[in-house]
C-alpha cells in the first residue's frame, strides 16, 4: 500500500510522462521554496522548476520512466529507474547541434524525493549521462584527449 509520501512522487511522475506532460500541475507538488536538482550545477526554483520536463519532452516526446525500485523511509522517497523513449528532438550542446537518430533510450537514473507537509521539498535527480549519451550515438574520443594531453609533473 503507497504512503502519502510515496503518491505524491508518483504523481509527479505522471505529470512528466510524455503522453501527459503536464508542466504547471508538476510545479504545483513543490513547496514555495521547493527545488528540483539535476545534477551538479542544475538547480531549478519557482518557475523553473519545470525548465528539465520541456527540454525532455522536446528531446523525447514518448517520454516515460520505469520505477524499478521504490523505498519510502518516512519522507524521503529513493528511487532505481529508467527514462525511456525515442531520440526524436534536436540535442542542443557547446560544440552543436546532434540530430535525433530515432535511438530508443533506456537511460539508468535514480531519484531522491524528499517531502514535508505533503509538498516536495527537494528533488535530486542523478542520471547516467554516459549512458544516455552513448545510446544516442555520442562515443568519447579519447585518442583526441590522449594527443592533446601533458603528463602531470
Amino acid at each position: 500500500m503507497a504512503t502519502d509520501t510515496e503518491a505524491l512522487v508518483r504523481r509527479a511522475y505522471h505529470f512528466a510522462q510524455g503522453d501527459v506532460l503536464d508542466i504547471q500541475g508538476f510545479i504545483d507538488l513543490f513547496a514555495e521554496d521547493g527545488v528540483f536538482n539535476a545534477g551538479q550545477e542544475q538547480s531549478y526554483r519557482g518557475e523553473h522548476l519545470g525548465d528539465v520536463l520541456v527540454w525532455m519532452g522536446k528531446l523525447v516526446p514518448d517520454v516515460r520512466r520505469d520505477l524499478h525500485r521504490v523505498n519510502v523511509l518516512g519522507d524521503v522517497v529513493a528511487i532505481e529507474l529508467s527514462i525511456q523513449g525515442t531520440f526524436l528532438g534536436p540535442f542542443e550542446t557547446p560544440a552543436g547541434v546532434i540530430q535525433p537518430t530515432g535511438a530508443n533510450l533506456n537511460i539508468p537514473c535514480a531519484d531522491f524525493w524528499y517531502v514535508r507537509d505533503g509538498k516536495i521539498k527537494e528533488f535530486n535527480c542523478y542520471v547516467s549521462v554516459n549512458s544516455m549519451l552513448a545510446q544516442i550515438g555520442v562515443l568519447p574520443d579519447f585518442a583526441s584527449v590522449v594527443a592533446s594531453s601533458t603528463p602531470a609533473q
